[in-house]
């Protein structure tokens, strides 16, 4: 599969590097190492398939050239347009013209997330009570001088994504009614700092679940605990920031010290080249394009967004 990668930015260049031999020309309106300036420029003769690493704006415009003329895409979360309207639109488009179009969630290959999404579907946890989970970086210096990124609703689109797509992974589809419970301006001038549960939402088998984000945790962490009725589960940092630990406690009734299994790995962040490769075989197998969980979230994101930018 040839490939170009639209957007040498940080993403673009790691999209490039686990591209590999199938990485044929960048397409960058000013990058010197970007061959092309618009993707029009790009003979549709010479490649597959667009991993298109932009910014959210113009990322509609991108994938209808690319998508009405038969590409495959691999787009950065998330993907944003200026309504669901427009997300069903890319995936008719995608369907009649058979290319298949995936928005990049990483974290879906960490190896801590998928032990955590099987031990939910495995059962062994009983009922599910409460996810709590807890995603920063120290990156808020970085995005207040940046001239694109520090507006709108700053780390609810960025961070927030990436673990409310988390929680689809685990928990499957979930009500959109999650609530804004703090969004703070604490060094930039969007929000570097946001809290939001799902609130009303939670019940009738679906679990309490309350995400905070921020830019301002200068040591790079996530955590995450899951309560439930015969146990616990916890992750600890990711890969890319290693060591990573999963850990499952068996609950010892009526009270003890509960049983615990962890795995604690230390290896380079995985997720890039494993999510490269599922879009490949989606590629070689034809899948259909499926854009519901982009609805979904920007149904949900763009309410927060909304709230949270006021």
């Amino acid at each position: 599969m040839r490939v170009i990668v639209v957007g040498l930015g940080i993403q673009g260049h790691k999209r490039r590097k686990h591209a590999g031999a199938d990485f044929v020309a960048a397409v960058d309106p000013v990058h010197p190492e970007a061959r092309y300036r618009a993707v029009e420029e790009v003979p549709l003769a010479d490649y597959d398939a667009a991993l298109v690493c932009t910014p959210d704006e113009p990322k509609a415009a991108l994938l209808r050239h690319l998508l009405g003329n038969g590409k495959h895409v691999l787009v950065e979360k998330p993907l944003w347009t200026a309504g669901t309207d427009e997300i069903a639109g890319l995936e008719r488009l995608a369907r009649a013209h058979g290319a298949v179009c995936c928005t990049a969630y990483n974290h879906r290959f960490e190896p801590h997330f998928v032990a955590m999404r099987d031990l939910i579907a495995s059962g062994a946890l009983g009922r599910i009570y409460s996810c709590r989970a807890f995603y920063g970086n120290g990156t808020a210096r970085l995005v207040r001088d940046s001239e694109w990124r520090d507006q709108g609703a700053g780390v609810l689109p960025d961070l927030g994504s990436h673990l409310l797509d988390m929680c689809r992974f685990w928990f499957g589809d979930l009500p959109d009614g999650f609530r804004l419970i703090a969004a703070n301006r604490f060094e930039n001038r969007a929000p570097d700092h946001v809290v939001i549960d799902n609130g009303p939402a939670a019940g009738g088998g679906v679990p309490r679940i309350e995400l905070e984000m921020t830019l301002c945790m200068w040591r790079n962490h996530f955590t995450c605990d899951i309560l439930a009725e015969n146990g616990t589960a916890h992750i600890e940092s990711l890969c890319k920031w290693g060591p990573a630990s999963f850990t499952h406690r068996v609950r010892v009734l009526p009270s003890g010290r509960p049983p615990e299994t962890r795995t604690t790995l230390v290896e380079d962040d995985p997720t890039w080249a494993a999510e490269y490769a599922h879009f490949k075989d989606r590629v070689a197998a034809g899948a259909p394009t499926d854009l519901s969980n982009d609805l979904w979230l920007q149904r949900c994101l763009g309410r927060l967004g909304a709230e949270a930018a006021r």
